[in-house]
């Protein structure tokens, strides 16, 4: 048995150090993060994701710390993962795993890990969908992923989780900036926290204004709620508004759809990552693209009219299938 079948077959049977190396693993990419999908794949398809998203401040920590224990005690086996800003120093999560939901960390049923963005667009690394699989096939029951908060781009979670939960305070702005933002898209819950404070009541009227005009599915409209997370209150309405959803999604066909939707569009984009990885090698030597690539940056040519002329270049494509048979570290 390999190393890597071994740490597979530990962290199938619970031990948590087995876990945060593969993590690891997977999170650096290359073709050590494939190795680990291939040994894992066979387990995953299993739990139930769940993407807790909004702006900084608004109490998504909370919310998940809450969620988190409710689902517990209902004996769910539950995995978290919180994308946090990169660290200016280290470049690693700024905050770690310690600082956050403190209330588990010795819980063995709960496995925190922390993910700096890196980059990343919407706040979400590119392996995060990697590592999701991975504590899928560790036995997680409920995957929760918290992102960063970073506004626009946050619809990228959208395409990594089952449920989405929109997470707002009072102070935070009105409905229309959250109309701006993307979020209105990709909700299928809002939870207006810290409701105690004003303007809680008139934040959820512009929501539900905004609601009735919007295009929703049939089968669901994105209900409103209010949330007080920090004293635990109406993180229970939450908790089975997300078993509402996830149990709608799954009678109308949608929650298969939606992972198939999810898979193809991690493989498209996985072989486009890697294509512009390939081009850059090309790019980097005395070939057809380096020429190209020269007139281009000099101005002699359109970029876009460029770019055309080597897709549709024979010449061009045997080249670069030279390149895709060559080691990655050949001259």
């Amino acid at each position: 048995m390999s190393a890597l079948d071994q740490w597979v077959t530990q962290m199938r049977a619970g031990d948590r150090r087995a876990l945060a190396r593969l993590l690891t693993i997977v999170e650096r990419g290359g073709p050590n993060a494939a190795a680990v999908l291939a040994a894992t794949h066979q387990y995953t398809g299993r739990a139930y994701v769940i993407g807790i998203t909004g702006p900084p401040g608004a109490g998504k920590s909370t919310t998940v710390d809450r969620l988190a224990a409710l689902y517990r005690a209902a004996g769910k086996e539950v995995g978290i993962l919180a994308v946090d800003p990169t660290s200016p120093f280290t470049g690693g999560a700024f905050l770690g795993d310690r600082i956050r939901m403190q209330d588990h960390y010795l819980d063995k049923g709960v496995f925190i890990r922390s993910m700096a963005t890196r980059g990343g667009t919407g706040g979400l690394p590119r392996m995060v969908k990697a590592s999701l699989r991975v504590l899928d096939a560790s036995n997680k029951d409920i995957i929760i992923v918290e992102t960063v908060g970073v506004g626009q781009t946050e619809v990228d979670v959208m395409r990594v989780v089952d449920s989405v939960v929109v997470v707002l305070v009072p102070e935070a702005g009105d409905a229309i900036q959250t109309q701006k933002a993307g979020l209105l898209e990709i909700a299928d819950i809002f939870a207006v926290n810290k409701a105690d404070r004003p303007g809680a009541g008139r934040l959820i009227t512009e929501l539900e204004a905004m609601l009735n005009l919007a295009d929703t599915m049939p089968w669901w409209r994105p209900p409103t709620l209010e949330l007080q997370a920090s004293n635990n209150v109406g993180v229970d309405k939450l908790y089975g508004l997300i078993e509402e959803h996830h149990a709608a999604l799954e009678s109308s066909g949608n929650l298969a759809k939606k992972r198939q939707e999810r898979q193809r569009q991690e493989f498209f984009s996985t072989l486009e990552e890697e294509a512009g990885t390939l081009l850059k090698r090309l790019a980097d030597r005395q070939g057809s693209l380096a020429t190209v690539l020269s007139r281009v940056e000099s101005g002699k040519e359109d970029p876009f009219v460029a770019a055309m002329q080597v897709i549709n270049n024979g010449a061009f494509l045997r080249e670069w299938l030279a390149t895709i048979e060559q080691p990655a570290d050949s001259p």
